[in-house]
């Protein structure tokens, strides 16, 4: 992938620049924005509506009319059991489904009249499972983006956490890989997922269970790669692990196709339903 995210509006960039030199105060956000939470202003148009969405496979409902906004710079976080309808979202943000009933704008267009090669170049992925190829590292990570110069690669690295256990290897990044990454951990191919993704530079990025088959330990360090490729960017985040969501700027439950409470972590805490309930312990995901 190799589109590059846009750059900031001149109001934005301006105000994005006072913050950064120390002000004591958090300026206004300018017309057309709203304040966020880690600093700059994102813009109040969405970057994704989605209205009154309905997807089924064959006489089941896989998706019970999802309506919800995801604003420029947002964290969206998606938590339900295997079967709510989760990963069908992205599915539908990528184009591999067209909805029964509703509605989808990404950037204010309608989704089915953007085309599917330029709607995915704007997605960057990190999935569970990381597709590692025949290959020196340097050229895995490069796959993300083809014109990638090394000094990229290795920035996308750095950015990652990947460059440290990377240098450490027997040719660092001239080191062949063979039997889809077999001699390195699955944290270690994980963090490589990521740099891929970072040297893509995607706008939106999708992280589906990114962190689900690691141990708690290496998440840590893999949670901060993702932390750092998230910044700046919109990011839908799909986990069964509540610790990968609660930074998330909404927090949406499904079950059944169907969203049952959205809010902050915050939030959804002072409500004590579904979300109280597993985080506390009183219920466990399937």
């Amino acid at each position: 992938m190799t589109n590059s995210s846009p750059s900031l509006p001149a109001e934005q960039q301006n105000y994005s620049e006072q913050q950064g030199h120390g002000a004591p105060q958090r300026q206004p956000a300018p017309q057309g924005y709203v304040a966020h939470s880690h600093g700059a202003p994102i813009p109040t148009a969405p970057i994704l509506a989605m209205e009154g969405v309905c997807l089924s496979f064959g006489p089941k409902r896989v998706l019970d009319g999802l309506t919800f906004n995801v604003r420029r710079g947002e964290c969206f976080g998606f938590l339900g059991p295997s079967g709510a309808g989760k990963t069908t979202i992205t599915n539908l943000l990528n184009r591999f489904y067209d909805i029964a009933d509703g509605k989808i704008r990404y950037d204010n267009i309608n989704i089915n009249k953007i085309r599917k090669p330029d709607l995915r170049r704007s997605l960057g992925i990190v999935l569970q499972d990381t597709n590692l190829f025949t290959g020196t590292v340097m050229e895995n990570i490069r796959y993300g983006n083809l014109e990638a110069t090394d000094e990229q690669c290795i920035q996308a690295a750095k950015l990652a956490g990947a460059h440290d256990f990377i240098t450490r290897l027997p040719k660092g990044y001239e080191t062949e890989l063979t039997g889809n990454g077999g001699s390195l951990s699955q944290g270690q191919r994980q963090l490589l997922s990521i740099a891929r993704a970072a040297v893509a530079d995607p706008p939106v990025m999708i992280l589906d269970e990114a962190t689900s088959s690691i141990d708690t330990r290496t998440e840590a360090l893999v949670q901060k790669g993702m932390d750092a490729l998230m910044e700046g960017r919109t990011t839908f985040v799909i986990a069964h692990r509540l610790s990968t969501v609660r930074n998330a700027d909404c927090i949406m439950v499904l079950d059944h196709g169907r969203i049952i409470e959205r809010g902050t972590h915050q939030d959804l805490i002072a409500r004590k339903g579904t979300y109280y309930r597993l985080y506390t312990g009183a219920f466990e995901l399937e």
